[in-house]
């Protein structure tokens, strides 16, 4: 648990897990009655946690916002709490079954008290959902804040997050804990498998998939990039060579993604989230209406007109990522005028410069690819906020599917071009090339090497005032001190971006490596650096995050899947110009394309054939949870009995 310990109002010393920060300018009435509601009992509505103010820091002289608060809870608080959020966790039999107080000690590792039963992330998860679930009672607004209006039955916390109030809540590290995982995860080089249920003990199930995921589909590249550099040593140039390549390519992207599924339904269903039932979604922070009536809670709350939504979308944020496609390609077509200037002084006077001339062209477009897809990115979650989206899920799906047209799009466009329009395979491998490299430096550089500087900006700047305090004897900082430097470390944002470069390398892989073979090889060592930067940032850069249960990694699987399917036509269309083939039909081309249209049918339907064989879930986990159901429904008929017992006895 976190070093040191506070004190509550109540003179309950408790572990610090959560930070609430208010905004400095908050009413002193918001702030206690904030504090109330979060000490009270549950019976009255409140979360009863314990929460203290955070002291003052060692420079008292400075302007330090006076309303960060420390959150903790009683165990036997976050143990009700883990069965109201359906924790799940290993039984005594091996299963994994929702944890209920009333038989916690069956389950497999609860000892006396259960003071080490529950993660530290799962007691924050917990607090989190506590504070989340503070309803507003009879209160019209926010107290000292008219302007912070809440509605009956409403969440308390969404609503001062949605209005400014509330500015951050954030889960503290555990120093030690952290110390050892970033050892044996990042620390150390080494040819071996990442910690993956360190992870997850440490961060969640979100967070783990997404270097569960990571890892598999770096092993994934191996053979790829195992058949590619014999190609690429031994300079096999000519294109008909790539036909048996791009038949792998086909039967790969395939395979590995219906693995995935049952690697992952497997890590889900030992880390307890296969078989979890999802939450019931609140509004987002940001959703805003007219008040009106929710048929499903039954209660009055902001509502919105999905005609109007709808209109929004269709009218606006359509033709806006249309008008993006557009710039896109434009800036395509100056990038083809450039690379046929190029060619051109080279091929007038060929020598070594005018040879670096032509790759300049490239990594030029590379990078404006790069600056366009971040632009764009900012534009699209304005648009997608403007959108007014009730449920989280919905703003979600709606930015990732905004997100991935583009910048596929933005990225691959060109690539097409040269392949099926220009037909020139040299062109291609050059472009595919300097686009991956290009596109994995300035990765590498804007996800970890300069918000690890600017963090170090920063960590230096509170290190200093210690020492001009006189007050450091050790090299830890003092607890107010730890909070105030987390507080101001960057937020991690999720995932996003992370599955974001993955299905771009994934498209460059499986759509036209067979023209490129050490594509798979580049991304395996982008990959490989990616682990230790994605890591290294996790521990060293940003705040942690709460933990998320998820049983898999969403909707970007659809996405995945989606680029499997495409790259199952691309190279049906690789196959079908390569020379080899175009040999077989000399005389009819009409003849020729029927044929590559009717492989590349046969290989989707087999593709699709392939994904109901090869099921979601192993036989020995649809097996253990078909008999937990079969258990629960068994329990539930006992419990029925002995209530209709208990019942005739009462009337005899």
């Amino acid at each position: 648990m976190q070093r040191g310990s506070s004190v509550d109002s109540s003179g309950s010393r408790f572990t610090p897990l959560v930070v609430v920060e208010l905004a400095s300018n908050t009413k002193e009435e918001a702030v206690a009655w904030l504090l109330s509601r979060i000490r009270d009992q549950q019976q009255n509505g409140g979360a009863e946690l314990f929460v203290e103010q955070l002291g003052p820091g060692i420079d008292a002289q400075e302007k330090e916002n006076p309303n960060i608060f420390l959150v903790g809870a009683s165990w036997q608080r976050l143990l009700s709490g883990a069965e109201d959020v359906g924790l799940f966790k290993e039984y005594s039999d091996g299963s994994m079954r929702g944890f209920t107080r009333a038989n916690k000690h069956n389950f497999k590792d609860f000892n006396g008290d259960g003071d080490d039963f529950l993660s530290m992330a799962e007691c924050q998860y917990i607090i989190k959902h506590e504070l989340e679930t503070l309803r507003a009672k009879d209160e019209t607004h926010v107290p000292g804040h008219s302007q912070a209006k809440l509605y009956p039955g409403k969440s308390i916390i969404r609503r001062l997050l949605s209005k400014g109030i509330l500015v951050q809540i954030f889960p503290l590290h555990e120093k030690e804990e952290l110390k050892k995982l970033s050892f044996s995860w990042y620390k150390k080089v080494k040819l071996s498998l990442q910690p993956l249920d360190d992870i997850r003990h440490y961060y969640g199930e979100g967070q783990a998939l997404y270097f569960g995921f990571l890892e598999y589909f770096t092993f994934a590249l191996v053979p790829m990039a195992l058949i590619g550099v014999p190609y690429y040593l031994f300079d096999w140039e000519d294109y008909d060579k790539y036909v048996v390549f791009a038949v792998f390519n086909l039967i790969w992207c395939t395979v590995i993604l219906e693995l995935w599924k049952r690697f992952s339904a497997s890590l889900a269903y030992r880390w307890g989230t296969l078989s979890r039932k999802k939450a019931f979604e609140e509004p987002r922070p940001g959703f805003h209406g007219v008040l009106g009536f929710n048929p499903v809670t039954g209660r009055e709350e902001p509502v919105y007109p999905t005609a109007k939504r709808h209109l929004r979308i269709y009218l606006v944020s359509l033709p806006f990522v249309l008008l993006c496609l557009y710039l896109s390609l434009y800036v395509m077509m100056i990038y083809f005028h450039m690379e046929g200037w190029a060619l051109t002084i080279h091929d007038e006077d060929p020598t070594f410069w005018t040879g670096i001339l032509l790759f300049i062209p490239s990594i030029i477009y590379a990078v404006v690819i790069e600056i366009m897809n971040l632009i764009y990115r900012y534009a699209a979650e304005f648009l997608t906020e403007w959108e007014n989206h009730r449920l989280e899920s919905s703003y979600q799906n709606h930015l990732v599917l905004k997100v991935l047209v583009f910048n596929f799009f933005n990225c691959f466009a060109s690539l097409f071009y040269i392949a099926f329009v220009m037909q020139d395979m040299v062109l291609l491998r050059q472009s595919l090339a300097t686009l991956l490299i290009t596109s994995q430096i300035l990765n590498q550089f804007m996800e970890a090497f300069l918000p690890y500087w600017l963090q170090r900006r920063r960590n230096k700047k509170v290190i200093r005032k210690v020492q001009k305090q006189k007050t450091l004897e050790e090299k830890e900082l003092p607890l107010e001190e730890q909070v105030r430097l987390e507080a101001d470390m960057s937020t991690y944002l999720g995932t996003f971006d992370d599955y974001l470069e993955l299905f771009l390398l994934f498209g460059y892989v499986s759509l036209f490596s067979c023209v490129y073979p050490l594509a798979a090889v580049l991304v395996v060592l982008n990959n490989i650096t990616e682990v230790y930067s994605d890591a290294f940032k996790m521990c060293r850069v940003f705040k942690r995050p709460f933990s998320d249960p998820a049983a898999n990694i969403g909707v970007w699987q659809l996405a995945f899947e989606a680029m499997s399917v495409i790259a199952v036509v691309t190279n049906c269309a690789l196959i079908g110009m390569s020379p080899q083939v175009k040999a077989y039909f000399p005389d009819s081309e009409t003849q020729l394309i029927l044929w590559t249209v009717a492989i590349e049918h046969g290989l989707l339907a087999f593709k699709f054939i392939l994904t109901f064989l090869i099921p979601d879930v192993p036989k020995h986990i649809q097996i253990k949870l078909s008999r937990l159901e079969f258990e629960s429904l068994e329990a539930l008929k006992k419990k029925k009995m002995l209530e209709a017992v208990e019942l005739s006895k009462t009337f005899q």
